[in-house]
């Protein structure tokens, strides 16, 4: 058989494995189609810096999905977390956080993401500072109480600055991997057992390839 034919049925077969996991009681996610996406005003605005591949965007949940508080109120990585953004900044992948903070941190996504910082930073127990840096201008909080998730509108936000990326969001709660698969996200609920703790990075590269 055509190397080719092979090689284009085997990564079809990898994205449909991605949308699969992407699933907990949802409808199948499905990926972005170009002429769907980027229609938001800040569409264009958001740029990969030198080195950051287009396409795709991976989106967090942060509290429990990435860091974990302690009842102490001590703040760090859960298990895997720093490695697995390790790994995507390595392949170059950008990565941004969609979470819920008081609206009256700020006026803007950048005043709210930098009192978040502080707030998380000020508790933080880590061995190595939580990576801000990874995440660039990609951080969407809520405006207003009605945007808080599991409102639409921070993931409807973050598909839009996506520029027709396909995009993929990953959190711990079931509900909000859901909207965002409803959404057009590929989704992936973290932290269940008998799985990858979070979707493996060579499917969310193989996301940003056409196939052949």
């Amino acid at each position: 058989m055509n190397g080719s034919v092979d090689n284009s049925s085997t990564r079809l077969g990898l994205v449909l494995g991605a949308a699969l996991v992407s699933t907990v009681l949802c409808t199948p996610a499905t990926v972005a189609a170009p002429e769907e996406a980027g229609k938001g005003q800040g569409a264009a605005a958001i740029k990969p810096a030198h080195g950051e591949r287009t396409c795709p965007v991976v989106y967090f949940d942060l509290g429990e999905t990435l860091v974990h508080t302690a009842a102490d109120g001590s703040t760090t990585y859960l298990p895997g977390a720093a490695s697995y953004l390790r790994t995507l900044r390595e392949r170059h992948v950008r990565v941004g956080l969609i979470t819920n903070v008081p609206p009256s941190w700020g006026t803007t996504d950048t005043e709210r993401a930098a009192r978040l910082r502080t707030e998380v930073d000020a508790t933080w127990r880590g061995p190595a500072a939580f990576a801000w840096a990874d995440f660039g201008d990609r951080i969407r909080t809520p405006r207003t109480e009605a945007e808080r998730k599991p409102s639409p509108v921070l993931w409807q936000r973050a598909k839009e600055d996506s520029a027709g990326c396909p995009v993929v969001y990953q959190a711990e709660t079931a509900q909000e991997v859901c909207v965002a698969s409803s959404l057009g996200f590929v989704s992936y609920q973290v932290g269940l057992p008998h799985r990858p703790a979070f979707l493996p990075a060579g499917l969310v590269e193989l996301l940003g390839r056409r196939l052949a």
